[in-house]
């Protein structure tokens, strides 16, 4: 019988399979579907401090081996989340639980971490968002900018906290180290990438948003290439996403470096797909000879 449980950060989950965030809502509303205690954990939908609305429509638009959106954080607010998505998770869900946080200043990042982590069991650190004190540029875009939110973060969190890492820099593995360095348990590789599309007959971007993040199978390569990097670089565990659609795919992750892996775009073609990998693992371990999947974790190195 192979062993399909890793530890994340101390935490131990029954499989490396989670449902990444903004793919699977708050959870709750996708136990409609299956029961969700085959999965290993769960990161709810990006949370901010305050009430969301997001950005304007078109949001969506597809593109030959991914789909770009640009849906801005639409979320309840913390207090909301607190109040209400995430009891209404608990009721339905036995293991872990992520928060995924996103804000606009440290202090903001700090505040919505203060009110969501004592109901959670891991915080996944959203460092994609812009930093409005300087000029929009995005906190994960440079060390200091990720080292400062992720100490401000960490004066206030006292669960495993990980940084989920945006690929649109020029060097992934300072950035992760700059992470490390300012007291992060984990990394999450990685976020959407940066694309765009035109409607050629309208002549204008198809987003409202004119850009927005391309995910799904086309950024797999990009996402296995950064875990891999970033695996030889850091001591952190890491959690691996980026264009994962079948079970392959995931004993791939973690022969990069991964210690668990996040299934995102997926979810929305297919809302059974994190269950058909759960249990696709088994059989893919037996072809390997595979009994741990803990064994094979950085394997490549």
């Amino acid at each position: 019988m192979v062993d399909l449980s890793v530890n994340l950060c101390g935490v131990k989950l029954q499989n490396p399979i989670i449902p990444a965030s903004g793919t699977f809502g708050f959870g709750a509303e996708m136990a409609e579907y299956y029961d969700l205690n085959v999965l290993g954990s769960i990161s709810v939908k990006g949370t901010t401090l305050h009430p969301r609305f997001g950005n304007p429509t078109p949001r969506i638009a597809e593109s030959e081996g991914g789909l770009l959106n640009a849906v801005g954080l639409q979320n309840p607010g913390a207090d909301h989340v607190v109040a209400e998505e995430l009891p209404a998770l608990r009721r339905r869900f036995r293991q872990p639980v992520i928060g995924n946080i996103c804000g606009f200043s440290a202090d903001e990042y700090r505040e919505c971490c203060r009110r969501v982590a004592p109901h959670v069991d891991l915080i996944e650190l959203n460092i994609s968002c812009p930093n409005v004190h300087e000029g929009g540029m995005a906190f994960g875009t440079s060390c200091e900018g990720a080292a400062g939110v992720v100490s401000a973060v960490r004066s206030v969190c006292d669960k495993p906290l990980i940084v989920k890492l945006s690929p649109n820099v020029t060097d992934i593995v300072s950035i992760a180290r700059a992470c490390e360095d300012a007291g992060a348990d984990g990394l999450t590789l990685i976020n959407t990438l940066l694309g765009m599309r035109i409607d050629i007959r309208r002549r204008t971007p198809i987003l409202a948003n004119t850009t927005g993040g391309l995910s799904g199978p086309a950024v797999f390569p990009v996402a296995l290439r950064m875990i891999y990097q970033v695996r030889r670089a850091c001591h952190l565990p890491i959690v691996g996403c980026g264009g994962v659609q079948n079970a392959e795919q995931v004993i791939e992750m973690m022969m990069a470096g991964a210690t668990a892996v996040q299934v995102g775009s997926e979810n929305l073609r297919n809302p059974f797909a994190c269950k058909e990998i759960v249990e696709q693992l088994p059989e893919i371990m037996n072809e390997l000879k595979i009994n741990k999947l803990t064994d094979i974790i950085g394997i490549t190195e």
